[in-house]
């Protein structure tokens, strides 16, 4: 098997080397350098910094010319939530943080390892390839925001629709326990608001158009957090007053950065802007009350607080999803109570 390592630094080349014995050959170069190596490889290892968008430019010039290598897999420096997504984004078959140890490396070139060191199956296959493809497109909506751009709305939707079809075959509870192996941060929120909410819509028979907006609205729901620093996002513990109010302008900063979006219909606009709004008027931004919320807002809202409650996080550890609902049931004069006492079926579910 040819292996060919590319890599921003040499440190990370001879480390990466070092992890191989005589059944490979392995050739290596600077991500840079004019001579970055063999037009062909069976497997392609990628160890650079995608924060930096000059070595992502980069690296799509390799990319483009190793096309046909089945596998490639990312070495990222640590666990930050864009690095893994943008992997996924970049073509990653694989992604593995460093420091890498040799038997999950070697289990990702033979295909019998999946990413962080996992091992994979058949089973896991449709929620893995639906989770990546939504964190994908978390990952290209976030930047996009960032830098002032429009986002792909059809494609946003598209990886919804993947996550809705996943839960309707596989179940809700295959979809939380996968999702909280490989993500992490605000695409993990995301990717289980998403799935959350589309359990919900299927188990509450919702029309065809009506899960579309749904999933589609839980895919965008938190796009306005591109907008906050990642320190605050990620902070540890209870939030000040002022960080608090940060992280509240983030609905607002959704809607006006998704308005006037080809392919976003008011009611998602809606639903992005007012997901934190309460029926007794004590939710924001804009202090809304019961007559002034929509029902997709209520259900969406109620996946929003169940999947904040039991995701996982580095700082957190989740709470079991029946003391989640428990939480739900006594947000009285908060929530819908008879959308409360239907999503029972979801929370609990096996």
């Amino acid at each position: 098997m040819l292996v060919h390592i590319v890599a921003d630094d040499r440190n990370k080349i001879s480390e990466l080397r070092a992890l191989f014995g005589s059944q490979h050959r392995v050739t290596s170069a600077l991500l840079n350098d004019e001579n970055r190596g063999p037009n062909e490889c069976d497997a392609l290892i990628v160890a650079v910094d995608l924060r930096n968008a000059d070595n992502i430019a980069a690296f799509k010039e390799v990319s483009a010319a190793l096309n046909s290598t089945a596998r490639k897999i990312f070495v990222t420096d640590r666990k930050v939530r864009l690095l893994a997504a943008q992997a996924y984004a970049l073509g990653a078959t694989h992604v593995l943080f460093r420091p890498v140890h040799q038997p999950s490396l070697l289990a990702a070139l033979n295909g019998s390892g999946k990413s962080n060191g996992e091992s994979e199956d058949d089973h896991e296959g449709g929620a893995r390839k639906a989770a990546s493809e939504g964190a994908a497109s978390l990952a290209s909506m976030f930047s996009a925001i960032s830098s002032g751009q429009q986002v792909d709305a059809a494609e946003a939707k598209h990886a919804a629709g993947g996550i809705s079809d996943t839960i309707a075959e596989d179940g809700f509870s295959h979809w939380l326990e996968t999702v909280r192996r490989h993500h992490e941060g605000t695409y993990q929120h995301c990717l289980l608001v998403t799935g959350t909410a589309a359990a919900f819509g299927l188990n509450l028979g919702l029309a065809r158009a009506d899960m579309e907006r749904l999933y589609s609205a839980a895919m965008f729901h938190d796009v306005g957090k591109a907008k906050i620093p990642l320190a605050l996002l990620d902070k540890p513990g209870r939030l000040d007053d002022r960080e608090r109010a940060v992280i509240e302008t983030h609905p607002a900063a959704g809607y006006d950065a998704l308005k006037g979006t080809r392919g976003i219909s008011s009611e998602i606009l809606d639903a992005v802007r007012h997901h934190h709004e309460y029926l007794d008027g004590s939710g924001y931004p804009d202090a809304l009350c019961a007559a002034d919320i929509s029902d997709l807002v209520r259900i969406l809202t109620i996946s929003d607080i169940f999947a904040a409650l039991i995701e996982d996080r580095r700082y957190k550890a989740p709470i079991s999803r029946a003391a989640a609902y428990e939480i739900l049931c006594g947000m009285r004069g908060k929530l819908e109570a008879p959308l409360v006492v239907a999503f029972k079926e979801v929370a609990l579910s096996r």
